[in-house]
């Protein structure tokens, strides 16, 4: 069976950044990850050098920012009020935070703080980074009507985003 749109897919994957050589992630020694294809469930870049493999195939790929988690963009690195963290003792850097936004939450990461001016990156952690992924696939079958309908697998290693 071949990866299309609507097969659920299963697979082992290690992912390095190409610019430090570091392993970032990777399924090794642990269960493979499942996904529905077609469906934005993973990064486009991977999405797309994963269509038309079978099982067995084993790659490599290497995706460029903007097919995985996109450019580095300085705009999104904003200074804010330390007031703004009602709550929390202690403003850190490497703190990470969920801000509830008009286009839904969004992830920020402290970066700094000064006397009551705390810097906050909203960008994701591997955007700006170009990524190498090694992929084996493991398995391919046919989504079930419910997880089309809900655009993403159910039971095993389903990730819900």
């Amino acid at each position: 069976m071949t990866i299309a749109q609507h097969k659920v897919v299963t697979i082992h994957y290690k992912v390095v950044d190409v610019a430090s050589g570091e392993v970032i992630d990777s399924s090794e020694g642990g269960a493979p990850m499942t996904y529905l294809h077609g469906f934005q469930n993973i990064i486009p870049g991977l999405e797309q050098a994963l269509e038309g493999k079978v099982v067995g195939d084993e790659f490599e790929v290497q995706v460029e920012p903007a097919d995985a988690y996109g450019e580095y963009s300085d705009e999104r690195i904003q200074q804010v009020p330390v007031a703004a963290f009602e709550g929390v003792e202690q403003v850190e850097p490497g703190m990470a935070f969920t801000a509830q936004t008009e286009h839904g939450p969004i992830n920020l990461i402290v970066t700094a703080v000064e006397e009551d001016i705390v810097t906050v990156d909203a960008n994701h952690p591997l955007a700006g980074k170009a990524l190498a992924f090694s992929v084996k696939v493991e398995s391919v079958r046919d989504a079930s009507e419910e997880e089309l309908a809900h655009g993403h697998v159910h039971g095993e290693g389903g990730h819900h985003h």
